[in-house]
């Protein structure tokens, strides 16, 4: 008996074409992954939503709550066995974490999208989009949180980041590596997620800043940040966890005011921890009050303090988030 595996289409380069005259890739009034779903019912029963149509630039944390939505409403009705999303790359990630924190589910929920649109040679949409209901298909896949799956390989909602601007291999996981592969014979996983989180979330109100640390910053932009009423905001630090000296007295504005300082590395591997005790240095900072996250890069922390934020006002809270 086949799965019943629900396909929600959001829009990106896996959704457009290229036009031959000009080389401009742009959106069609029709999906062409919405016309290919005959073909893919020989890998299970496809159930398609198409709540909108949207590059990914244009994706914000209300339509990733959208999502949610209906992903929460098929899994109260147990009406399928797994998701696939298809997904513009350049946000794919954040939405794929987004999902991963607030979606309570065992099933597999997975998230793909294209680097060459529909019409291009070596289009590499249907193909990663069959290699996804294949996940979403496998026992296997369940329990794993939410999958993002391009090129053959399978990485995790938490870990993978897009690397490449243009490659079809750009999806990686800096530091650990994809959990599983998509072959001919079938699918294969060679690690497991060793956690998985849950946060209970009504809706996206929250603002939260992200903003890179670089030599001879100051407070200007905290101090921005901080007249401008945001509820939080994300640091991509230097090295293990430091910024400028010229930056504290803006930290301190933040944390007077209550404004959550989430710090990460600004490389893309290594975990950022509080060592140094120099103004501006880690140990500095923690002990003001800066929240070090465990190794998640700055737009995925920014998602994940967002969603904190929308459950808890509690500091302690929040910091215990980030140890995760």
């Amino acid at each position: 008996m086949q799965k019943k595996v629900l396909i929600i289409h959001t829009g990106g380069t896996i959704s457009m074409s290229e036009d031959a005259s000009t080389g401009a890739v742009r959106p069609t009034d029709n999906n062409p992954l919405t016309e290919k779903t005959n073909e893919l019912l020989s890998l299970a029963d496809i159930i398609v939503e198409e709540p909108f149509h949207l590059p990914s630039p244009h994706i914000t944390s209300v339509e990733m709550y959208k999502l949610k939505t209906i992903i929460d409403k098929y899994n109260e009705e147990a009406a399928i066995s797994g998701v696939v999303i298809t997904h513009g790359t350049d946000t794919l990630e954040e939405t794929a974490y987004f999902l991963h924190l607030t979606v309570q589910s065992s099933m597999p929920i997975v998230v793909t999208g294209a680097m060459r649109s529909s019409n291009e040679i070596g289009a590499d949409g249907l193909y990663n989009l069959i290699s996804s209901i294949r996940v979403a298909s496998c026992e296997e896949a369940k329990n794993k949180g939410v999958l993002v799956v391009l090129n053959d390989e399978i990485h995790t909602a938490e870990n993978v980041t897009k690397t490449h601007t243009s490659n079809v291999s750009t999806f990686q996981s800096p530091q650990y590596g994809p959990i599983g592969i998509v072959t001919k014979r079938g699918v294969f996983f060679h690690h497991l997620p060793t956690t998985n989180e849950y946060y209970k979330i009504a809706g996206v109100s929250k603002r939260v800043a992200l903003i890179k640390a670089h030599a001879g910053m100051d407070s200007t932009l905290l101090l921005a940040i901080r007249d401008l009423d945001y509820n939080g905001v994300v640091i991509e630090a230097l090295g293990q966890g430091n910024l400028p000296p010229a930056t504290v007295d803006g930290i301190k504005a933040l944390i007077e005011k209550n404004i959550p300082i989430v710090l990460v590395s600004r490389c893309f591997n290594g975990i950022a921890q509080d060592v140094y005790s120099y103004d501006g240095g880690g140990k500095n900072l923690k002990d003001l009050g800066v929240i070090f996250s465990n190794g998640l890069n700055g737009q995925k922390a920014r998602i994940k303090l967002l969603i904190g934020l929308e459950s808890t006002n509690e500091m302690k809270a929040i910091e215990e988030m980030f140890l995760i």
